[in-house]
């Protein structure tokens, strides 16, 4: 399996971004898709996820700001409003598929976010 992230970019505080995350290859069970966002010198944390069902989940820092979307079974979206210096870092797409009760976790090579101040 792999995921290809794109859409990161340099934006001014205040501004917007649109990430993109396909998945390819053997994707059958593939259930959860998620963002992460890493800033410089911490650690990854995750921004947002959706299930196949469309169920989502936010970290409290990007609610009311950010949205996921899953625009078919084997990609999703990230929609970033109102950014802040803080938003920075890169970001991460992450599927998690299941077969036969066994869970398989994969991470895409990442999309570097800056937002000037």
């Amino acid at each position: 399996v792999q995921l290809q992230a794109s859409g990161g970019g340099l934006v001014q505080a205040g501004g917007s971004l649109r990430l993109s995350c396909v998945a390819s290859g053997s994707v059958f069970g593939l259930y959860t898709m998620g963002w992460y966002h890493q800033a410089p010198g911490k650690q990854r944390e995750l921004v947002a996820t959706i299930t196949r069902g469309s169920s989502t989940n936010y970290a409290d820092s990007v609610k009311g700001r950010f949205t996921i979307s899953r625009d078919n079974p084997n990609a999703m979206s990230l929609q970033m409003n109102n950014l802040e210096p803080e938003d920075t870092g890169v970001y991460f797409c992450n599927g998690l598929i299941v077969r036969d009760s066994v869970k398989y976790e994969y991470w895409g090579q990442g999309t570097l976010v800056t937002v000037s101040s």
